[in-house]
């Protein structure tokens, strides 16, 4: 109730009650009362609104598991946010939640941004995060030596995935059409095992599982995205719903990751170490998935979110691409939001 109501309330209280012959005295102490009351249910109102979480959607990648830092050293706390990570198997299924309202932001790849499900408003790109950069790649059997030999093979790839970008992106690069190609709808960790048994002749992974698989069946890392100024591009992705509703808390959350990534340039071994303990991961092998990465600073984010930037043709080729393998069976969105506004304004204010 607002201050103007509830002093309507009390004149209101105080003429009825006169005719009642209540003396005044009492009426003073009864509204004393009655205003410190509302005055501590406003407060702690406001206290549990801007206590509320700001709810991210993640899933499990050194390119969004860098964020879990701003946790371990008191970022977000800085920064006035409290953030609270919700785990998804997949980017679909978070960006979908965020879709639905039930999510603030997710961290995902524009690749999934562009098939999510309708739902409440439109997709909106808040911040590049990283890019790929030879962390993610195709291992194929010994016997096969480069991308050429992989016509008419069977290559183990989750159809409307990133893993299916990754080899989409591959084929284009080397002129090869995806027809040629048999692709086996598997997910990383079965295509993995698949031709670790002999049973597919490539697999699309991503590291370290991508390193591992190449040694332990003494195969060939054919590709990386290191080859291609990759579309493999992951984002900060809200609704424009969502954004507007919680512009001032998605800046924060923008600031503090620029935060993050200012430690990973001045002192990437405290970063490496705190994230690596919290995920149960070496600091060795943590920094060794990170390297595979164009990480998202500001440098980075200047150049995607530029008027003729990377976003806009990316967004392009990546329709392109859905359009020329339409096996994986989804909807291409055009109306995902490429607006640098507010990415703009969280790096004017930025300041290490």
């Amino acid at each position: 109730m607002k201050v103007a109501q509830i002093i309507d309330t009390l004149s209101i209280w105080w003429k009825q009650n006169l005719r009642l012959g209540i003396k005044p005295a009492f009426f003073c102490l009864f509204a004393i009362a009655l205003s410190l009351t509302f005055a501590i249910n406003a407060c702690s109102f406001g206290q549990n609104q801007s206590l509320k979480p700001l709810r991210v959607g993640i899933t499990s990648w050194v390119g969004f598991d860098i964020a879990l830092y701003a946790q371990t050293s008191h970022i977000f706390k800085q920064r006035g946010l409290e953030v609270q990570f919700v785990r998804f198997d997949n980017q679909q299924d978070s960006s979908r939640a965020v879709m639905q309202g039930r999510l603030d932001a997710a961290f995902v790849s524009l690749w999934d941004v562009m098939q999510v499900d309708p739902g409440n408003g439109k997709p909106v790109v808040l911040i590049t995060t990283n890019i790929s950069a030879g962390a993610d790649g195709i291992v194929a059997k010994t016997a096969i030596k480069s991308l050429q030999d992989l016509r008419a093979k069977r290559v183990g790839a989750k159809l409307g995935t990133v893993n299916h970008l990754i080899l989409l992106e591959a084929l284009k690069a080397h002129q090869i059409k995806p027809s040629e190609v048999q692709i086996l709808d598997y997910s990383n960790e079965v295509a993995a095992q698949k031709i670790g048994t002999g049973e597919i002749d490539a697999a699309v992974l991503w590291e370290p599982m991508l390193g591992e698989t190449a040694k332990s069946i003494k195969g060939n890392v054919i590709y990386t995205t290191k080859q291609v100024d990759s579309l493999v591009i992951d984002i900060l992705m809200s609704s424009d719903n969502m954004m507007k509703a919680k512009k001032a808390k998605l800046k924060q959350f923008m600031l503090a990751w620029f935060d993050v990534m200012h430690a990973v340039e001045t002192q990437p071994t405290e970063v490496f170490n705190a994230v690596g303990k919290k995920l149960g991961q070496s600091s060795e092998s943590f920094a060794s998935d990170y390297a595979g990465l164009k990480k998202g600073d500001i440098t980075l984010n200047k150049r995607m979110f530029a008027a003729d930037g990377r976003l806009n043709s990316a967004k392009a080729e990546i329709v392109q691409l859905l359009q020329a393998d339409p096996r994986h069976g989804r909807v291409i969105r055009q109306d995902v939001e490429i607006d640098p506004t507010l990415v703009n304004e969280a790096m004017a204010e930025w300041k290490s």
